[in-house]
């Protein structure tokens, strides 16, 4: 059975406003946004940047840059970087906002931190927090974030309240995808957001999409309960994925996450969430794993809850699922679907967000768990949770045991005549 635990050393920080979308930055830095909306309820719209490290017990964050827009809402978010730029993109109101990131190094004795431009485009700088000064660290270096706002473009034209609800830039960082309300999925050359690929085929708003690593696989799901997986360079449809349901019921697709195929060159696996709808909702919800060449279902796992939030580790070993009722996280083996770890009500409202801390052959803040994941909420906390090492018996161990237990054997059978 997986562990469970709550642990209020999980939770990294608290924020003023309702999060919504969360994406790593790099094997260390985390962005988080949200807001309170365009109504005059003094709750701030923006993101925050986060430093993540480990004190030896637990995780720690440290706020690096703030960044608001004023009365629109960031409801979504992804980023890119390569070894010469890196770039957000976030979703405000019916618009997809570019931004520049720009990454420089600071001595933690510089008494003026620059943290971006406010909505108006006015640079933002605030001090930071005051540190005891001593010889280890008054010329030790730290990195931050200089954010400036670029481009602009209306990515959904839904009617009165036109609204993008998710945005998605590819792999490789050339292409942008945009769904929104008006149930079009829309292909940007990326950064330009030069208008590329229009894809028609959802009668109801766009509630996720997704880019595959190796394959040009593009996923669609929307709230007509359609899942389709289209080819994102020619804009063409590939297949529809369809799934025998239990009789008398109906079931809508909530999120959908590629990931890499561990041990298999080049091949992605298709995870998607499936909750029941209507007078159905009493019965099981499933996180599926897919093999998107076949159009098939491999696995599934079931739960007594509806889910909100899915994400899938950089290497495919893990996935973790958030709950909508009891705010709760899990962790899965992605191949088997078998679960690790739970956390029981990690946030006192539904998950919203969910993003592994990426692993590399470099060492990093990670190598501290087998795996760690961050949440977010509208609860306005940001967690983290982590699966221990688990305890597995040394190769030589299990050899020298094996010997062992041959060599008993065989003194015995002698023993014994035989």
């Amino acid at each position: 059975m997986a562990p469970s635990r709550k642990y209020i050393d999980d939770i990294l920080a608290r924020l003023n406003f309702p999060l919504y979308t969360v994406q790593m930055l790099t094997n260390r830095h985390v962005i988080v946004g949200g807001g309170g909306g365009s109504s005059k309820t003094g709750v701030a719209n923006g993101f925050e940047i986060f430093e993540l490290a480990h004190d030896g017990t637990k995780f720690v964050a440290e706020e690096v840059t703030r960044h608001e827009t004023g009365p629109s809402v960031v409801m979504n978010c992804s980023a890119y970087s390569d070894n010469k730029h890196s770039y957000l993109v976030a979703g405000q109101e019916s618009h997809c906002q570019l931004y520049n990131v720009e990454s420089v190094l600071v001595t933690e004795d510089e008494n003026i931190e620059t943290i971006g431009h406010n909505y108006n485009g006015e640079v933002k700088q605030r001090k930071p927090k005051a540190k005891q000064k001593t010889d280890n660290n008054k010329n030790s270096k730290r990195l931050k974030f200089i954010i400036k706002p670029s481009d602009s473009v209306q990515t959904d034209f839904q009617g009165v309240e036109p609204l993008l609800r998710v945005s998605r830039i590819h792999p490789t960082g050339k292409i942008l995808a945009t769904g929104g309300t008006d149930g079009i999925v829309r292909l940007w050359k990326f950064p330009s957001l030069q208008p590329g690929h229009i894809l028609k085929a959802h009668t109801k708003e766009i509630d996720d999409l997704d880019f595959s690593i190796y394959e040009n696989y593009l996923i669609t799901i929307a709230k007509d309960g359609v899942a389709i997986i289209w080819d994102c360079s020619k804009g063409k449809e590939i297949r529809r994925l369809t799934w025998k349901q239990p009789e008398g019921s109906k079931y809508l697709y909530k999120r959908a996450r590629f990931g890499v195929i561990e041990g298999e060159e080049k091949k992605s696996a298709l995870y998607m969430l499936a909750n029941p709808t209507g007078v159905a909702r009493k019965q099981k919800s499933y996180l599926q794993q897919w093999l998107p060449d076949e159009g098939v279902i491999k696995k599934t796992a079931e739960f007594d809850e509806s889910l909100a939030a899915l994400a899938v580790r950089n290497d495919g070993r893990f996935v973790a699922v958030g709950t909508m009722f009891s705010g709760s996280v899990l962790i899965y083996i992605a191949f088997s679907l078998q679960r690790v770890l739970s956390i029981p009500g990690a946030h006192s409202m539904f998950v919203t967000g969910l993003e592994f801390l990426p692993v590399s052959e470099n060492h990093t803040v990670t190598s501290v768990a087998e795996a760690a994941v961050l949440s977010i909420s509208v609860d306005n906390h940001v967690c983290i949770h982590t699966l221990p090492y688990r305890r597995t018996m040394p190769a030589l161990v299990g050899i020298l045991i094996l010997v062992l237990t041959l060599f008993l054997t065989f003194l015995f059978c002698s023993y014994i005549g035989l």
